[in-house]
Parts: C-alpha cells; structure tokens; sequence
C-alpha cells in the first residue's frame, strides 16, 4: 500500500488521520513542523502522497509545497486547512498542491480525497486509460514515469500536469474549454475563477514547443479552450497564444 507522510501541528487530529489511515492499509508517518517535513522529503524512502497542512509552525503549507515543486519534488499533495473560501482553494492549487480540503471534514471525506489521488495518479500512468507515451514535435512524454524529454533533456511532471496534458492527448484536434479540464483535471466546478489553468498551459509549452511565445502544438482558441495538435501547423494558427 502506499506510504503517505501526515503534515499536521495539531496532534489529536494528526493522531485520527494516522489511525484511521493505518487502518485501510497505508504507511503513514507524521510530522509536526514545515521546516522538519521539508528535510524530510530530501531523505529517502519517499512517500507517494503528503496530506499537508497549511498553517504549520516553521514553514507554512503554501511554501512547503512551493520550494518542494521548485526543487523538482513532484510527490500528490492534498493541503488540509481551515480556510476554505475559493481564494485559499484556488492559492493552494496554484503553489503546486493537488487537492485541497477544508478544515473541519468528514473522515470517509478524507478517505475518499486520498482514493482519489492515488487513483488519478493511477489513471494518468496506466495504459488502460489512455496512451502511456505521446509525440508533441520534439517532445516525448511518459506517462508512465510523468517526464517530458526534449533533445535529451528531461523535465518532470507534476500529477496535474501529467493528467491534463494526458486530457488534451487523448482529445487530440477537439477544443478541451477550461470548465472541463477544471472538472476532470483539477476536480473543481467548471466555473471556478482562476487563473490556475492558463498557468499550467504556459508550464506545458515550455515543455512541447520550439517557441513557447509562437505556439503550434498547444494553441488557445479564444472564448473556447485548447486544442492540442500532435501533427505541426502548416500555418500559424490564428487563435490567441496566450
């Protein structure tokens, strides 16, 4: 089962998810402290999810997860907090987590959010839903090790950003409208306000395209979504690049 790392200051909290964790099978350690969890993550063995709080002594939720995407850790993150107003939902996707719940939840809540990543985490590298590798110009993306390789370099994917570009494969031609990538990748309403997306398709085509600023594999069609091209345009697409 998987191994899973608690980052929670509160101790009776902490102590519930533990237990109650421990009891469908995962490994779990928990530490109390950003800054501790932080040296942590930089020692092996590694953990295939952190629940993370984000008002922690030493270093809080939003910059634990920040400096550990930086640093090229790319672990499912789900941030626990008592501020749940979209803004703080929308904050923390943005740092880099990939699930976010509010303080005070339900336990089978709780559950179900941990399922849920594990198993996106899942479908994203599986064959069964999907391809396990695409061609993008120059670019050759696993799935199955979440990488993007570009004349020999190669780049880590978050899980988000390894189910959205695996979204726009496998809808390869058709426009994909943010509602839908918000609802399938980032588990929000489709109307959520948020920049988060647009940010992420800029990510993308650092990754796939020879100009970023030019692009012709992973274009904007203004007022609709995005439409990813595997076969290079044969002129510069007229739909907005940005």
């Amino acid at each position: 089962m998987a191994r899973i790392l608690v980052v929670e200051d509160e101790a009776h909290l902490a102590n519930g998810i533990k237990f109650n964790l421990e009891l469908e099978g995962y490994e779990i350690e928990v530490i109390a402290d950003g800054v501790l969890a932080f040296e942590r993550l930089q020692q092996p063995p590694a953990f295939d999810l952190i629940l993370l709080d984000v008002m922690l002594p030493g270093m809080d939720g939003f910059e634990l997860v920040d400096r550990l995407r930086k640093g090229g850790d790319f672990t499912p993150t789900l941030m626990l907090t008592a501020k749940g107003l979209p803004a703080d939902v929308v904050q923390g996707l943005e740092a880099g987590a990939d699930d976010y719940l509010s303080k005070p939840f339900d336990l089978t809540v709780l559950l179900a959010r941990v399922k849920g990543l594990l198993r996106r985490r899942d479908w994203a590298r599986s064959p069964e839903h999907g391809p396990q590798r695409a061609r993008i110009g120059a670019a050759d993306v696993d799935f199955a090790t979440f990488e993007v390789t570009t004349k020999g370099v190669r780049q880590p994917l978050t899980l988000l950003e390894a189910m959205l570009l695996k979204l726009l494969v496998q809808n390869a031609g058709r426009v994909v409208s943010k509602g839908e990538i918000l609802e399938k990748v980032w588990n929000l309403s489709p109307d959520t306000q948020t920049r988060a997306v647009d940010n992420f398709i800029v990510r993308l085509r650092r990754f796939v395209e020879d100009d970023p600023r030019e692009p012709r594999h992973l274009v904007t069609v203004r007022g609709a979504g995005y439409r990813l091209n595997l076969e290079p345009a044969t002129e510069v697409p007229e739909e907005r690049r940005s």
